[in-house]
């Protein structure tokens, strides 16, 4: 071989000597990298939260927990009810974050922990409106007796304050104009969970006060009358499930007529949908207007739960999953879009929302709507 072929050699040579070694060290550096992103993952100390019922699955996904650990942001979640929380507000005892669903619970908390000199942030990455899960039947039946009006494609507006003294006036459906579709004995009553332990009937009692009121109850002379008339739309339901699911599996499991109408967060028909990838063809929403939004607030008691927060309202992943979950999002297209392959229609919208009465009044409202109903 020639001197000029031996030296272009052994610069080929020198040259990939020179890329291997770079490619292993920076193998090298990659895999060190990873050992030691484990070793962080692995090590982060788990955040404490309490947690309601409605985003216990959402903590329990896979996808979730992954994406927590991953910013280093791992939980270890307890559910309880929502009104018991305020009741764990301590100091040097608190957790590191509590997730209840409300604003009226959340106040509760917020009150409690200013009250202990505990300092706390709120957020709301998931929200739902209250609605009514019923029937094409008796959503005609509702429109033909002036309860209703169609909104879109199988959603309807129903008017509480209508709805209310209708069934305050011990109506049967058979007794209602065009009620061929369901021609039953039994009153027109929406169902609920068990108001005394339940934030979903809480709702619903704030809902028909204000109905009944013309306005938010602001006094405790209104809301004890109130709640005393109010107490016979629980009263005449009977049997009551206390969880947020008892009355919403009553309606897609017995149908039409166990349930023909059933008070719901709309998550949770929707999630249903998701999960089954359409509904039967006579379920609808009916949204009562005014009806409430139900906000899920995260709040916060320290730096890194602050960081969850941020996290469940902001990343992308996160903000999908809880779609998938039923709860809608900041991004409300998104969460319509997704919605609408499964043939259940959904308002995009809602405009028409009112607040509950402060925490102190719901709290007097349900103790006496549970008084009466122990008559």
């Amino acid at each position: 071989m020639s001197k000029p072929g031996r030296v272009v050699l052994t610069l080929l040579l020198l040259a990939g000597f020179a890329a291997a070694l770079y490619f292993a060290l920076r193998g090298q550096k990659a895999e060190q990298a990873e050992r030691v992103e484990a070793a962080a993952v692995a090590s982060a100390v788990e955040l404490k939260g309490l947690i309601a019922l409605d985003v216990e699955p959402f903590f329990a996904d896979p996808r979730v927990r992954r994406v927590l650990a991953e910013k280093h942001l791992p939980v270890a979640v307890t559910r309880i009810g929502s009104r018991e929380m305020a009741a764990r507000v301590a100091p040097g005892a608190m957790p590191d974050f509590l997730f209840p669903s409300g604003v009226v619970a959340a106040n509760q908390i917020v009150d409690a922990a200013g009250k202990a000199k505990i300092a706390v942030a709120q957020s709301s990455p998931f929200h739902t409106p209250m609605v009514i899960a019923s029937w094409q039947p008796v959503a005609k039946i509702l429109i033909a007796n002036g309860m209703a009006k169609p909104l879109g494609d199988r959603t309807y507006g129903v008017d509480i304050g209508k709805l209310t003294d209708t069934m305050l006036a011990k109506k049967r459906w058979k007794d209602l104009k065009g009620a061929e579709a369901y021609d039953v004995s039994r009153g027109v009553l929406v169902s609920t969970t068990d108001v005394r332990r339940s934030n979903s009937a809480a709702m619903y009692l704030a809902l028909t006060s204000y109905a009944k009121n013309g306005d938010v109850v602001t006094d405790r002379a209104t809301a004890e009358t109130l709640s005393r008339q109010l107490s016979e739309l629980f009263k005449r339901q009977g049997y009551q499930e206390n969880y947020v699911n008892g009355n919403f599996d009553d309606y897609v499991a017995i149908g039409l007529g166990k349930t023909p109408m059933a008070f719901i967060y709309e998550y949770q028909l929707v999630a249903y949908a998701l999960a089954k990838k359409g509904v039967a063809a006579d379920m609808v929403l009916m949204y009562p207007q005014p009806t409430i939004v139900n906000k899920f607030v995260f709040i916060a008691t320290n730096e890194r739960s602050r960081a969850l927060a941020d996290l469940l309202a902001n990343n992308a992943e996160l903000q999908k999953i809880g779609v998938e979950y039923g709860f809608r999002i900041a991004d409300t297209r998104l969460f319509v879009e997704s919605v609408k392959p499964t043939g259940l229609a959904v308002e995009e919208r809602v405009t028409q929302v009112i607040d509950p009465p402060s925490f102190d009044l719901m709290a007097q409202m349900i103790d006496v709507v549970t008084q009466e109903m122990g008559k």
